[in-house]
């Protein structure tokens, strides 16, 4: 018999995701990425790949939404596991003007959830 799924760790994990951006904290978000994840998304009509290492210095370099004072708009829309240590999230969250949803991949290695892909849309609304 398997053991139940862990909805519990997962959403820590997203909630730890959620406040990285929120306050574009790469130290929360390396928490939350695997250091070899991958960041894809192809809105614009062309593939945008980052690694972590191409990631990060953008996110430092960002206005946090909380020091602009955005309200927080993230939400967790589905969880889904493939097995004990393999998960599926769709989660949406904003960083005015760009609304995104997001499609993370995670894996739990070394006793804690870890994304392992983000590939996520965004809309513009001025």
């Amino acid at each position: 018999m398997s053991a139940a799924p862990d909805f519990s760790g997962v959403t820590a994990a997203l909630h730890t995701y959620f406040d990285g951006l929120y306050h574009s904290d790469t130290g929360r978000l390396a928490q939350v990425f695997h250091p070899q994840a991958i960041y894809c998304c192809a809105t614009e009509g062309a593939l945008l790949h980052r690694s972590m290492a191409e990631y990060f210095p953008i996110v430092d370099q960002r206005p946090s939404p909380a020091s602009r004072g955005q309200a927080r708009r993230d939400r967790i829309l589905s969880i889904e596991f493939a097995g004990p240590v393999t998960a599926f999230a769709r989660v949406e969250c904003a960083i005015a003007p760009r609304f995104f949803t997001d499609f993370l991949t995670l894996v739990q290695l070394d006793g804690r959830w870890q994304i392992v892909s983000k590939v996520f849309h965004f809309d513009v609304v001025e």
